[in-house]
């Protein structure tokens, strides 16, 4: 790992001792072609995991079709990917230590792509899940580790632009990843993009493999704290199913829904008191004692919720109500990342420069722009009007994840990184699950109540809605046909303005974050690189 070359914030507790204090060396770093090879293992594995979790977003609407459920019900192949890889994340820093980094990179990729391969042959949307899980399980590692193993690659005075490059393989992930579903769902089937995964993945595994096993990390038999981990996956399994099913089962009405929330809510009150108190915690919690950490963690978890919520939203707004088809909506969202891609150098060279604080400033007041421009959309919205938000985006992700993650680890020392890199990721992945099952709970709630409000206009003494049943019966429509019609018109107006409710209201949520990351503190500089940037996914 490379160094901290942060200060430690003020009044922080002591960071504990390492595992061991006769830990090897830090690997001297890699150059020449063997550093380029390097990177681009790293990348493959980055891009193949990232991709997995935003390739399937436009293609719901057909795995839904293809396994006889409901658009709703298909969310859950997106949520149990998210919730798994939220409980996993957190492992990392105790297999780490107790198989090796190398190793355990190496197997997770492998283990991706066995799963990955199993999701191509789900026949069921049960198996579906399941196999999702699985690949969301050994994918946990995958994003802290290549971090890790990147970091250690690189000399520390370019920890900085390490990470920049890093970062432009997990934003050119959401470019490629709407646009590559859509065009495989629409010309061949939806299983293939799983089975994409499988040449990747191997490039990769074999590649990291052959330039990464000589640089194996120290190894100790570390305990697992089994009591902790139980009450991780209950905890935020609970919770998940409990958002999940919330709206399914008319949320507290249902017995179902109460008893996951109190499982849920011991759960994690007991897990924190455990962790807080045993000597080997499978999670880090004395890190929110650090303000940065604790501030930098809540303001990327919240926007990535809030990012993620509407990503998945999009397309299946554009899908279902705009006549969309997937590689249509694939389209309309790819601009995502184009101008991430160009302006992330620019990120990685000034984030030791510019306060990290007021980049993430300007990228939540770009977030709160896009937002409010797709809280104008109406059902006349042409391709081009969708797209320019979409393009805007761009420069939001690329001067929002980097700082922002600086600020989250800064001042921390080497021993620790792994531990709160795992803990963020942990907190963002589970807040982007939750991302998405409010935002299609919300979403289906306020298209409710238009459409009550729409069609409390509709009456036998209107003349517009006679005029207009006169008008399609007259065109060879039966009554029947033409009240059908009519319905689907409005449940088309209704859904249109519950998504612009959602993102009007995400977009005062981003703009009232800029005052919680104020709260943080700017990392001191030393050696020409402020702190320890990372990436997300």
């Amino acid at each position: 790992m490379a160094e901290a070359i942060t200060a430690p914030d003020a009044g922080s507790p002591p960071a504990p001792a390492p595992a061991s204090s006769g830990a090897r060396a830090a690997p001297a770093p890699l150059t020449g072609s063997a550093l380029v090879l390097g990177t681009l293992a790293l990348s493959l594995a980055t891009f193949m995991n990232v991709l997995d979790s935003s390739i399937a977003n436009v293609s719901l609407p057909a795995i839904a079709g293809d396994l006889g459920v409901s658009p709703n019900q298909g969310t859950w192949v997106i949520t149990s990917f998210g919730v798994a890889n939220a409980i996993s994340v957190p492992l990392t820093g105790w297999l780490t230590r107790r198989f090796g980094a190398v190793r355990l990179f190496v197997a997770s990729v492998w283990l991706f792509v066995l799963a990955s391969w199993l999701c191509g042959f789900a026949h069921s949307l049960e198996w579906l899940v399941a196999f999702r899980v699985l690949q969301g399980l050994v994918a946990g590692p995958m994003i802290p580790l290549s971090q890790t193993l990147l970091l250690s690659s690189y000399p520390p005075a370019k920890a900085g632009m390490a990470m920049a490059m890093w970062g432009m393989t997990t934003l050119v992930a959401p470019v490629v990843g709407p646009l590559l579903g859509g065009w495989i769902t629409d010309n061949f089937a939806w299983p293939w993009i799983f089975y994409i995964n499988v040449p990747v993945g191997i490039g990769a595994a074999l590649l990291a493999w052959a330039l990464y096993r000589h640089r194996e990390t120290p190894t100790h038999n570390v305990p697992i704290d089994s009591l902790g981990l139980a009450l991780l996956v209950v905890g935020v399994g609970s919770l998940q199913l409990m958002l999940d099913k919330g709206k399914e089962l008319d949320w507290f009405a249902s017995d179902q829904i109460v008893v996951l929330a109190l499982a849920a809510a011991v759960a994690l009150v007991l897990l924190v008191i455990w962790e807080l108190t045993d000597d080997h915690p499978v999670v880090d919690l004395r890190l929110f004692a650090r303000r940065n950490f604790l501030v930098g963690s809540l303001s990327i978890s919240v926007a990535y919720g809030l990012f993620f919520g509407n990503v998945v939203l999009l397309p299946l707004w554009l899908q279902q109500f705009m006549g969309y088809n997937a590689t249509q909506a694939g389209m309309a969202m790819a601009p995502v990342g184009l101008l991430a891609i160009v302006l992330t150098p620019l990120v990685g060279r000034k984030v030791s420069v510019w306060d990290p604080r007021r980049m993430v400033t300007g990228a939540f007041i770009v977030f709160a722009l896009v937002l409010w421009l797709r809280s104008q959309f109406t059902v006349q919205a042409d391709f081009g009007t969708i797209l320019v938000p979409t393009l805007l985006q761009g420069a939001a992700l690329a001067f929002f994840f980097i700082p922002l993650n600086m600020l989250t680890l800064s001042g921390l020392t080497p021993d620790r990184i792994p531990a709160a890199a795992g803990l963020s990721n942990f907190l963002r992945i589970t807040a982007g699950a939750m991302g998405t099952s409010v935002a299609t709970t919300l979403w289906e709630s306020r298209a409710a109540m238009h459409h009550a409000h729409l069609a409390e206009q509709l009456h036998a003494g209107n003349a517009t809605f006679q005029q207009a049943l006169a008008g399609l019966t007259g065109s060879g429509l039966s009554q029947q046909q033409a009240l059908a019609q009519v319905t689907r018109l409005i449940d088309q107006q209704a859904y249109t303005r519950a998504a612009d409710d959602i993102f009007l209201a995400s977009a005062w949520i981003f703009l009232g974050l800029i005052g919680l990351v104020w709260f943080t503190r700017r990392p001191a500089v030393r050696g020409g690189v402020a702190g320890d940037a990372g990436g997300a996914h």
